[in-house]
């Protein structure tokens, strides 16, 4: 997918990101407890796991 744009869904959806680039698994769960509890931390999650291709 599109880097650009899973960036600007990281900022608006960040667990729809993460299951993008990632797959359900353990970053995904991550993420939405990290957005559920407040949402920058998931959206920095969310960027980290978009923008590093080591992860």
């Amino acid at each position: 997918m599109d880097r650009l744009l899973l960036i600007i869904i990281s900022i608006f959806l960040p667990p729809l990101a993460v299951l993008l680039k990632k797959g359900l698994g353990k970053d995904f769960l991550i993420n939405l407890v990290l957005s559920l509890i407040f949402l920058v931390p998931g959206i920095i999650h969310a960027l980290w796991v978009v923008t590093n291709p080591d992860y």
